[in-house]
């Protein structure tokens, strides 16, 4: 079975969170779900990261909120896929997160998704396992045609009533 690791820097971040793990049970795709600070507790961090693999993950999903480091401390100790999901913060409104995770230093990609995108940071991990499951990857076709339909059926709705 496929596993996700999702990391939060801090148990207030779950609620961001928690879509990116309801999409990945929705797809029948296992996640780990952890509490590890970058900056409070790094040899945690580091254990996680460096263990990941052997641990049977196959990406990671990272949230992280003001200077948001998580995704690149993770991202420097692993080669699996790492997306950062960067945190609303009350300073910027999550735009310090989403710069802190989008300007890794050249050798540590971080992909990623919009601020309190938990969804598609579920979403782009499942994507990157239907290069490997082509279950997932089926299913993953199935919901985009379903959000196609639904908005086409919106369309004719809309251009019934006017």
């Amino acid at each position: 079975m496929a596993k996700v690791g999702i990391l939060m820097g801090s148990k207030s971040d779950f609620d961001v969170v928690k879509p990116a793990v309801e999409v990945l049970k929705k797809f029948g795709v296992e996640a780990e779900v952890r509490v590890i600070s970058a900056h409070r507790t790094p040899e945690e961090a580091h254990e996680f990261a460096s263990s990941a693999r052997k641990n049977g993950l196959e990406a990671i999903i990272c949230a992280a909120g003001k200077a948001a480091h998580l995704g690149g401390v993770i991202a420097a100790y692993t080669t699996l896929p790492v997306i950062g999901l960067p945190v609303k913060t009350d300073m910027m409104g999550g735009l310090d997160s989403l710069l802190s995770i989008v300007q890794m230093p050249s050798g540590i990609p971080v992909a990623t998704v919009g601020v309190n995108g938990g969804e598609n940071a579920g979403l782009l991990a499942l994507q990157i396992l239907g290069v490997k499951y082509p279950d997932i990857a089926e299913k993953l076709q199935v919901y985009k045609d379903g959000m196609r339909e639904k908005i086409n059926a919106d369309d004719r709705a809309l251009q019934e009533s006017l």
